[in-house]
């Protein structure tokens, strides 16, 4: 166990499962991760292993075959996961928001029907919310769902789908102007509907299309798709909670903790840079002596170990809040993006530190070069970061003059 990032309070069990995951990310995921990812390869044995961990169920709770942890547990474990290839635990990370979703705002008949085999890992979930033209902008969401009887017929184009080829179920957030006449204030007009499909590209049910893979800079692995819904019929009883127009509390309600779940990643990316960093400078030599012992190098070691630390405490702070049933937008909003920011800095700290090699795909740094640019953006911008968090304070110190 490394002395940076240790977390106060935890119980037995929370040690347990973090030594096991540990264990599992330096036997299992970091040897093979680079290849993996350079060859933008499905990590299917790992995934594999990660259901035989319960992972999956993490969060679920045990009356419908889950673990039934915390919050802070399951960001502890993602950090670990994150540090050995950030790719897999966004595998498990919208799979878990749709899980929370469900437990959250689903109704009784949601619950049975899904929960249990999502603890398995037999139903693997995905959440669509945003649109080619969308941006940061929810309110203009244009894919639309309408009424047909018992049925609804969901039309529209989603972007940015993380396990898009993979899940099985996907929450897609869509306008729903049933109840809800013109004017109706747009965040009270959407609703989360509850779609199955089967796993792969194409057309995976009538009406419903999942084109390729996006090519990416990094993330890879990981499959990240477009969704294309034309003419897609689902029950009436797929709507989230039963009760349109509720889709946009749901969605962030599921981003929140999303957001402490991008932290975590955050974190995880940023302690692996950090112990490449520092294991390259006790062994490259420059003017007889290791790198590590010139001050300049002491310096960047000292920042990105500080960084490092104050992440970690951050991203703690915020699952705690959650757990405690407390509002956790604002810690939420800092953690992730102090979390993304610090990030990028100590993994550019790094490969810095690498010199000409940190460039060489060779070198595990490469690949932590390109895939921490994607936590900047993922769960929200860190302009929209900043915004919620000014908003926030505003409520807390408003001016009584």
């Amino acid at each position: 166990m490394t002395r940076l990032a240790q977390t106060a309070g935890l119980t037995d069990v929370q040690q347990e499962i973090l030594s096991t995951v540990r264990d599992f990310v330096d036997k299992e995921i970091i040897p093979v991760a680079t290849q993996l990812e350079h060859r933008d390869e499905y990590p299917t044995e790992i995934v594999e292993g990660l259901k035989e961990l319960g992972l999956f169920g993490l969060m679920i709770p045990e009356e419908y075959g889950g673990l039934g942890e915390s919050l802070l547990t399951y960001a502890l474990c993602v950090e670990e996961i994150a540090r050995g290839w950030m790719s897999v635990s966004g595998i498990i990370n919208t799979h878990f928001i749709v899980a929370y979703m469900l437990k959250q705002h689903g109704t009784k008949e949601q619950k049975d029907t899904f929960l249990p085999r999502m603890a398995l890992g037999e139903v693997r979930g995905a959440f669509s919310m945003s649109e080619p033209a969308l941006g940061s902008d929810v309110s203009a969401i244009t894919s639309k769902g309408v009424r047909d009887g018992e049925e609804y017929v969901l039309n529209g184009q989603k972007m940015w789908l993380t396990n898009g080829g993979t899940s099985t179920l996907v929450a897609v957030l869509c306008r729903s102007d049933e109840g809800h006449p013109e004017g109706t204030a747009p965040h009270k007009s959407m609703t989360t509907f509850l779609v199955e499909k089967e796993p792969g590209f194409g057309e995976v049910r009538p009406g419903l299309t999942i084109p390729g893979k996006i090519d990416k800079m990094g993330y890879k692995g990981v499959d990240t798709t477009e969704l294309i819904m034309d003419g897609l019929r689902i029950p009436a009883n797929r709507v989230l909670g039963g009760t349109t127009g509720r889709g946009f509390y749901q969605m962030m309600d599921g981003v929140e903790v999303g957001r402490v779940n991008v932290a975590a990643r955050g974190c995880g990316v940023a302690q692996r840079a950090f112990e490449l960093g520092v294991s390259y400078a006790q062994q490259r030599q420059t003017f007889g002596k290791p790198i590590a012992q010139h001050q300049a190098i002491q310096f960047k070691l000292a920042e990105m170990a500080t960084k490092v630390e104050a992440a970690h405490a951050m991203m703690v702070n915020a699952a705690r809040k959650k757990d405690s049933g407390e509002r956790n937008d604002l810690e939420a909003g800092m953690a992730k993006y102090l979390a993304s920011e610090y990030c990028k800095e100590v993994v550019e700290d790094a490969f810095r530190i690498h010199g000409g090699y940190g460039f060489s795909k060779e070198y595990e740094i490469e690949r932590l070069y390109r895939e921490a640019p994607m936590l900047l953006i993922g769960e929200g911008t860190a302009e929209i970061q900043k915004m919620i968090i000014g908003r926030r304070l505003l409520e807390e110190y408003r001016f009584q003059g």
